[in-house]
């Protein structure tokens, strides 16, 4: 029996001399045991600060990003061996997929939005806020990486994803965690942390692992920390009422579980392909980790006139989930994670039983491979409430297991409240092919829910399903749910970074930022900016091309190349009545013409101009009228070389201002241009772009 160590302060330290045993779900043998008791928690929260911290803030979202992304292929490639230690949780291998795979997918997605974040250690939020009438003194946000440490305190469910889905997002942001997984399934987290160990990707201290009781952990935060906290409502709670986190105001992410509904849309009778994707989606809810999912379907709303059918074909697919232990391959649903988990499910059945009765149950599975005395199993079950608009308890209580209870309603009106009488969910579903019914579906009920999903034929192939956050949208909910939020792409990252106002000239605020401010200086650059390599280039370089006067001929010949006859282009005669005082040049022609005035046309470090990020006609252009363009460089990206088949390069934005005679700015774009480095690795040969 392995005896879990914890690591703590960049070293494995053995456990506490008087571990305790943890239990396989399926068989009830001892896996593995802990005891955290020995940790000096305050040290490692200590170390996390000043080494983690340190270590973190120096690296830019771009080395950041990398490091993930390596750190997910390393992962990804010993994966089995976290599948190995899965299924001791009574984890099916598709549950475990789920946990594994989809952690690890996590933290790909978050290595890929490196490509959306600046080459700093820090973030520059938003857009600039003009502040005085000379344009001498402007305002911005920036984001910079908390001093403190990332507490995670996770739940038994999902020890891996549950870990990487909050790790990827605190690393990215350039702030340490300490890793608290729930201690009956901590033996799964503690081998994918000997692996991220042992791969020395992680600089020193970004990580931290406490396997058995939490004791005094959160004693020791301060303002600059985080915690998160997932499971049950009652003890984030309690844990969000710990008197350190109320004096330092430090803050606390609580994902709690709740009871998640599903809606059987009015228009989806039996006979139609929405009927038959709810009925698949319900069984799915159960049978997945056997129900023990924070995003599980706990209510299940279907017209009254369907109740009836939605049980029976609920009911037949049901009884041929094949249950047991998880090693035979034709098992598809497994064990509870441990006997008291089982034991807590019987309880709450036990409360809802006084007001609801069994529509469906499983009491005594026929098992393969395993006995009910030994495994934590527990055979599907669902509830039913005559009026659920009068229960109490169906919309309180949650078996945190296959267990759901299948609520009538009349109208649409009855569904939303009943779903509203959660008071707080994670997430909900409705499968309706008729868009009304969503359209008011979702922004009535989208009050009290995180997530919303809208289901029907058309997205079904390919949708992820009721129970799967995605890290790109946030995780979390208002009220019971715990009104956190996790994940959620850019948008996580706001959870670890400190959002400060900046002021001052703007050529301070372009220092600040390495982003050229309205009003900064734009210092006029003799050699043309595409003739120079990404390290030549400066923010605020700026280069004025030649000028043109603009002719009817222009306006005429681009409408006859581009196919573009608006009447405002090439007939004077229908005027009368717009802002226009005369044949108007093209908007696309301007910034043709643009593009023809500052490209360089010869062979040089820039490999290629891939598009415009933004895009504005501020004033028309007619005939007469001169234009000419300042370009201007607005921030450098440096990308990571990717081999011996790559070319080092870096992203350079470029302002593109195209103004008139008059100095006046009549088109404005910003243009994104891949350019490459002068110095290249070693394996690259000798830079001939200049040759």
């Amino acid at each position: 029996m392995l005896v879990l160590d914890n690591f703590i302060q960049g070293q494995w330290s053995p456990a506490g001399s008087n571990p305790s045993p943890l239990l396989d779900a399926v068989h009830g043998r001892p896996v593995a045991a802990v005891d955290a008791s020995n940790v000096d928690l305050g040290a490692a929260c200590r170390y996390g600060r000043e080494i983690g911290g340190a270590h973190l803030r120096k690296m830019t979202f771009q080395e950041r990003g990398v490091m993930l992304k390596t750190l997910a292929l390393h992962l990804m490639a010993n994966k089995e061996k976290f599948y190995a230690w899965s299924a001791h949780t009574g984890a099916t291998r598709s549950d475990s997929w789920i946990d594994i795979e989809g952690g690890i997918g996590t933290m790909f997605a978050y290595a890929s939005l490196r490509k959306q974040l600046p080459d700093l250690p820090y973030l520059v939020d938003g857009d600039p806020a003009l502040l005085s009438k000379g344009g001498s003194f402007i305002g911005h946000h920036i984001g910079v990486p908390k001093r403190g440490v990332a507490i995670h305190i996770n739940a038994y469910n999902f020890p891996i994803w549950g870990m990487l889905e909050k790790v990827s997002v605190n690393l990215l942001a350039g702030v340490p965690a300490i890793v608290k997984p729930a201690t009956l399934t901590s033996y799964v987290a503690h081998a994918m942390v000997k692996e991220i160990a042992a791969s020395g990707i992680l600089p020193e201290g970004a990580l931290q692992l406490v396997c058995g009781g939490a004791r005094d952990l959160l004693d020791h935060v301060g303002f600059q920390d985080v915690v998160t906290f997932t499971g049950s409502a009652e003890t984030g709670s309690m844990l969000k009422a710990h008197p350190k986190i109320q004096s330092e105001n430090v803050p606390f992410n609580l994902e709690a579980d709740s009871l998640n509904s599903m809606v059987l849309g009015p228009d989806a009778a039996p006979g139609t392909a929405e009927f038959d994707l709810f009925i698949k989606e319900l069984r799915r809810e159960f049978t997945i980790k056997c129900g023990q999912r924070c995003t599980a379907v706990r209510r299940a709303m279907v017209p009254e006139a369907h109740l009836e059918a939605v049980r029976d074909a609920l009911k037949s697919q049901l009884e041929r989930v094949q249950m047991g232990d998880p090693a035979n391959e034709s098992v598809r649903m497994g064990a509870l994670a441990g006997l008291a988990q089982r034991a807590e499910v019987e309880s709450a059945v036990a409360k809802l039983m006084t007001e609801t009765e069994t529509m469906f149950a499983l009491d005594r599975p026929e098992l393969i491979g395993a006995n009910a005395e030994d495994g934590a199993f527990y055979g599907p079950r669902l509830l039913t409430h005559s009026s659920p608009l009068q229960a109490k308890l169906v919309h309180e209580v949650e078996p945190f297991g296959p267990v759901s209870s299948l609520l009538p309603y009349r109208n649409l009106s009855d569904a939303i409240e009943l779903v509203h009488k959660g008071k707080g969910s994670l997430c909900c579903s409705i499968v309706t092919s008729d868009k009304a019914v969503a359209r008011e579906f979702v922004v009535e009920a989208a009050t009290h829910h995180g997530r919303i999903l809208v289901l029907d034929a058309d997205c079904a192939k390919e949708s992820t399903g009721h129970g799967s956050p995605m890290p790109q949208l946030v995780h979390g909910g208002p009220g019971r749910a715990g009104g956190g939020e996790e994940m959620g792409g850019l948008r996580g990252l706001g959870h670890y970074l400190q959002r400060t106002a900046i002021q001052g000239h703007p050529d301070t605020i372009t220092a600040i930022t390495s982003r050229h401010q309205p009003g900064a200086a734009r210092p006029e650059s003799i050699v043309h900016p595409f003739r120079l390599h990404f390290e030549e280039l400066s923010v605020g370089m700026t280069y004025s091309t030649h000028r043109h006067t603009v002719t009817e001929a222009d306006i005429v010949n681009f409408a006859n190349v581009s196919g573009d006859h608006f009447y405002a282009h090439v007939d004077e005669t229908s005027l009368e009545g717009t802002i226009f005082e005369q044949r108007v040049a093209h908007g696309y022609w301007v910034l043709s013409k643009a593009a023809g005035m500052f490209v360089s046309p010869h062979k040089g470090p820039v490999l290629l101009n891939y598009g415009l990020e933004s895009c504005r006609f501020t004033k028309p252009v007619y005939p007469g009228m001169t234009i000419g363009v300042k370009l201007t460089v607005e921030e450098r990206i440096q990308q990571e070389w990717k081999g011996e088949d790559d070319i080092l390069k870096g992203i350079v934005k470029f302002k593109v201002d195209v103004t008139d005679e008059t100095g006046e700015t009549v088109a404005i774009a910003t243009i994104l241009t891949m350019v490459k480095n002068k110095v290249q690795p070693e394996s690259q040969g000798p830079d001939v772009s200049t040759l």
